[in-house]
C-alpha cells in the first residue's frame, strides 16, 4: 500500500486490476481531532472509527472496563497513546498487539489493579512507559521483556506490596539503561514508606520447599540407608517384622520406586552398605540370631552372607555406622545389652573383625562418626549416662570428654554449616538439642519440645540444610536452618495417617528429582518428594 493508502487486488479469474481505497476515518462522538492526534472524554466505550494514519490517541474518563487483546489493531501508526482518569481495572494479555511504533504510553490515574504479564509484548519501540497513580499491588514477572528501547519508567504512585512478588523488579532495574521511578511500599508493615528503590534484594526470602507425598513403600522399617552402586542410586531398609533388609532401586519404566534383593535378617535393627570398587557389603545388625556381613563380590551376582560378627561382643545392637580409619573401612555397631559390647569392627582380608571394644557395660543406644579439628571422632550416646565423645589416637579410639547439659540422649547425628559443626541430640521426651562445636566441647546453642522423639535428623538437601525431629504422638517437625540467626526455623509439618513413629530419615537424587524416606515403626515406610517454589513468580 502506498502513500495515499491505495490497496491493488488482483480478483481471480476476472483477471481485472481494481483500484480499493480504505473508508476515510471519522472523528468518534465525545472526541475531538485534529489530522494527526485524538483526544476523547466521557465515551462510553473504546472509540474505534480513527484513520489508521493517527499518531497520538488520549483516552479521558471513558467507560471502558478492560483494555482487551488487539485493542488498537485499526490504528497502527500510534506513536503516542495516553490513558488517564478512566474506570478500567484490567489489561489483558497483547491489549497493544499491532502497535510496533509506539514510543511513549501513560497509563496514569486510573484505576488499574491487574496488568498481564504480556500485555505489553510487541511494543519494540517503546521509549517512555508510565502506570504511574494506579491501583498496582505488584506487576508480573517479564512484563518489560522484549522492550529494549526503554528509557524512561514511572511506577510511582501504586500501593505496592515489597514481598517476594517485587523481587524481580528489584533485580531489573540495575540491568536496564533506563531511569525507573518506583516510589514507595504500602506494604507490608515493616516496609511502609520505603522507596523501592532502597530496597536490597538479598533480604527477601523468596524461595520455599515442600516435601509432597510420593510412595508408600510396604512394611515398616526402623532404618533407611542410602547408597550408589554402579553409577546407580539405591535404598536398603532395615524391616525387623519382616525379617529382612530390603534394596529397592528405581525402575525407570514406571518412575517408582522398586524391591531389587531382600536378605534374609531376623530381627535386623540397622542394615548398613559398603561399597568398594565392584563389590557390595551390607552389615545386618540383628537383635537375636546374630549380627551377619553379606557381599556381593562384583555385580551380576546376588548378596550372600560371608561372615557372623563379633558374635560373644554384639550381643544386642541398636545402631551401626560406616567410618574410614587410615584409609581403612570400619564399622561401629552400637550394643545396648548389659553384658555387650560396643565394638569397632575394621576390615581384615575378606571380612571385619574386632579392633576393638568401646564403652562396655553402659547399654549404648547410638553411635555417630565425625570429624572434629581434621581428626576422626566418635560418639556414643547410651541409656545409662550422657554421651560421650572419643577421638582417634595411636590407632584406637580414646575418651576425650563427655557433653555436658545432655542427660537421656537416646541418639546423635551431626551435620557442618558456615564451618562449623553441629549435633542434634534426640530426647523422647522433654527438649531434644541442637549444639555446635566450639573447639573443646559442644555448647548448647536450642532446644526443641519433643514428644516420643527417636529420630532427629540433619539432611542437606539441594541448598537446604534441614533437620526433621520425629514424634510418636504428634507431628513430626521439618526445620530448616537460617544462615542469618544459625537457628533452625519451622519449615513444614509431616504425619498421620502416612507418617507414624519415625525412626529414620533420608534422602536420595534420581532422574534429578529428590526424595525423602521415611522408615516407620507402626506403618509402612513413606517416600515424599522435595520440591523448591519460587514465591517470587
Amino acid at each position: 500500500m502506498g502513500g495515499a493508502g491505495i490497496l491493488l487486488l488482483l480478483l481471480a479469474g476476472a483477471g481485472v486490476v481494481v483500484a480499493w481505497r480504505p473508508p476515510k476515518g471519522k472523528c468518534p462522538p465525545r472526541c475531538s481531532c485534529s489530522k494527526d492526534s485524538a483526544l476523547c472524554e466521557g465515551s462510553p466505550d473504546l472509540p474505534v472509527s480513527f484513520s489508521p494514519t493517527l499518531l497520538s490517541l488520549s483516552l479521558v474518563r471513558t467507560g471502558v472496563t478492560q483494555l482487551k487483546a488487539g485493542s488498537f489493531l485499526r490504528i497502527p501508526s500510534l506513536h503516542l497513546l495516553l490513558f488517564t482518569s478512566n474506570s478500567f481495572s484490567v489489561i489483558e494479555d497483547d491489549a497493544f498487539a499491532g502497535l510496533s511504533h509506539l514510543q511513549y504510553l501513560f497509563i496514569e490515574d486510573n484505576e488499574i489493579g491487574s496488568i498481564s504479564k504480556n500485555a505489553l509484548r510487541g511494543l519494540r519501540s517503546l521509549t517512555h512507559l508510565s502506570l504511574a497513580n494506579n491501583h498496582l499491588e505488584t506487576l508480573p514477572r517479564f512484563l518489560f521483556r522484549g522492550l529494549d528501547t526503554l528509557t524512561h519508567v514511572d511506577l510511582r504512585g501504586n500501593p505496592f506490596q515489597c514481598d517476594c512478588r517485587v523481587l524481580w523488579l528489584l533485580q531489573w532495574m540495575p540491568t536496564v539503561n533506563a531511569s525507573v521511578g518506583t516510589g514507595a511500599c504500602a506494604g507490608p508493615a515493616s516496609l511502609s514508606h520505603m522507596q523501592l528503590h532502597h530496597l536490597d534484594p538479598k533480604t527477601f526470602k523468596c524461595r520455599a520447599i515442600e516435601l509432597s507425598w510420593f510412595q508408600t513403600v510396604g512394611e515398616s522399617a526402623l532404618s533407611v540407608e542410602p547408597f550408589s552402586y554402579q553409577g546407580e542410586p539405591h535404598i536398603v531398609l532395615a524391616q525387623p517384622f519382616a525379617g529382612r533388609c530390603l534394596i529397592l532401586s528405581w525402575d525407570y519404566s514406571l518412575q517408582r520406586f522398586r524391591p531389587e534383593e531382600e536378605l534374609p535378617a531376623a530381627s535386623v535393627v540397622s542394615c548398613k552398605p559398603l561399597v568398594l570398587g565392584p563389590s557390595l557389603f551390607v552389615l545386618a545388625a540383628r537383635l537375636w540370631g546374630g549380627s551377619q556381613l553379606w557381599a556381593r563380590p562384583s555385580p551380576g551376582l546376588r548378596l550372600a552372607p560371608t561372615q557372623t560378627l563379633a558374635p560373644r561382643r554384639l550381643l544386642r545392637p541398636n545402631d551401626a555406622e560406616l567410618l574410614w580409619l587410615e584409609g581403612q573401612p570400619c564399622f561401629v555397631v552400637a550394643d545396648a545389652s548389659k553384658a555387650g559390647s560396643t565394638t569397632l569392627l575394621c576390615r581384615d582380608g575378606p571380612g571385619f573383625y574386632p579392633h576393638q571394644s568401646l564403652h562396655a557395660w553402659h547399654r549404648d543406644t547410638d553411635a555417630e562418626a565425625l570429624e572434629l579439628d581434621g581428626r576422626p571422632h566418635l560418639l556414643l550416646a547410651s541409656a545409662s549416662q550422657r554421651p560421650v565423645l572419643f577421638h582417634w589416637t595411636g590407632g584406637r579410639f580414646e575418651r576425650r570428654t563427655d557433653i555436658p547439659e545432655a542427660e537421656d540422649v537416646y541418639a546423635t547425628r551431626h551435620f557442618q554449616a558456615g564451618g562449623d559443626v553441629f549435633l542434634c541430640l534426640t530426647r523422647y521426651i522433654g527438649d531434644s538439642m541442637v549444639m555446635r562445636w566450639d573447639g573443646s566441647m559442644f555448647r548448647l546453642l536450642q532446644q526443641l519440645p519433643s514428644r516420643g522423639a527417636h529420630v532427629f535428623q540433619p539432611l542437606l538437601i539441594a541448598r537446604d540444610q534441614l533437620a526433621i525431629l520425629g514424634s510418636d504422638f504428634a507431628f513430626s517437625q521439618v526445620l530448616r536452618l537460617e544462615p542469618d540467626k544459625g537457628l533452625l526455623e519451622p519449615l513444614q509439618e509431616l504425619g498421620p495417617p502416612a507418617l507414624v513413629a519415625p525412626r529414620a530419615f533420608a534422602h536420595i537424587t534420581m532422574a534429578s528429582r529428590r526424595f525423602l524416606f521415611a522408615a516407620c515403626f507402626k506403618g509402612p515406610t513413606q517416600i515424599y518428594q522435595h520440591h523448591e517454589i519460587d514465591l517470587s513468580a
